[in-house]
């Protein structure tokens, strides 16, 4: 199905029924070692599950060939690029990781605010080597703090040393607004994600921009009943907009080895 008819028809939906469900894949699916699996790593807009609201990480397994590919949703709410790091929950996944694996990543929402005093989510913006180290008031542990970039990079590196392909995200938009036209990342993490990503010949969706531009389309007023508990977490209908974004741009990706393991009849042009 064509993304835009799919997504007009989740949003039409959405008015007259009620948010849309989809299938949410099993958070402890046994993994199949004989088949290469898709790791997803990020906030709680890739994995988030209520009644309510849901992240795009939840829902995108339905596009894929699953007897061909396992489908493994690491992401964890409230992470950062640093915190996914130092709590250790990379280093779960990249003792999974081996050839012919894929690692989608996507960060960028919890990592702005204060480093030296803040809740151990901030990483220091842009992508440069700087780094700063810190004490923590609660734990008096030191930590050497990286930027956004250095943690992406770190992930990407990690992922091409275990034979795995990585490909970045940039963060999905908040329902934040400058007058008709949605507020874009493409100056910040955003703009650092596709840095990072050209840096270290990795391949890059720009989820941001797709989906803000559906956004400018809808309008302020129906994009609102996307989020229906704040401005940044989606509903089940907004994670199934999100998540065919993702195929989307996956499928502009013409040598990525991830796109023979879509489902031929969902996606663009089809």
């Amino acid at each position: 199905m064509h993304f835009k008819k799919l997504t007009l028809f989740c949003i039409l939906a959405a008015f007259a029924f009620g948010p849309m469900q989809a299938q949410a894949a099993p958070k402890d699916l046994p993994i199949n070692p004989a088949l290469p699996t898709l790791f997803l790593i990020g906030d709680s807009t890739m994995r988030n599950g209520t009644p309510r609201d849901e992240g795009y990480g939840t829902v995108i397994h339905e596009y894929f060939d699953l007897p061909r590919l396992n489908v493994v949703n690491r992401a964890l709410g409230g992470r950062s690029s640093r915190s996914y790091y130092t709590e250790g929950l990379w280093a779960k996944v990249r003792a999974m990781l081996k050839p012919g694996d894929f690692v989608l990543m996507q960060f960028g929402h919890n990592d702005g605010g204060p480093i030296q005093h803040g809740t151990g989510r901030a990483s220091i913006k842009g992508i440069g080597t700087q780094d700063v180290t810190i004490v923590h008031q609660k734990t008096g542990k030191t930590e050497v703090v990286h930027t956004y970039g250095w943690y992406l990079r770190k992930y990407v590196d990690d992922a091409e040393k275990a034979g795995a392909v990585a490909i970045i995200a940039s963060p999905i938009p908040r329902d934040m607004w400058h007058g008709t036209r949605v507020n874009r990342n493409n100056h910040d993490y955003g703009l650092w994600s596709k840095q990072v990503a050209e840096s270290e010949h990795a391949y890059f969706i720009d989820l941001n921009k797709i989906v803000a531009g559906w956004y400018d389309m809808l309008g302020p007023i129906m994009v609102k009943h996307l989020f229906p508990i704040d401005h940044t977490h989606t509903s089940p209908t907004g994670a199934i907009i999100n998540a065919d974004a993702v195929v989307q741009g996956l499928r502009k990706l013409s040598n990525c080895p991830l796109r023979k393991y879509l489902k031929v009849e969902i996606g663009p042009d089809k």
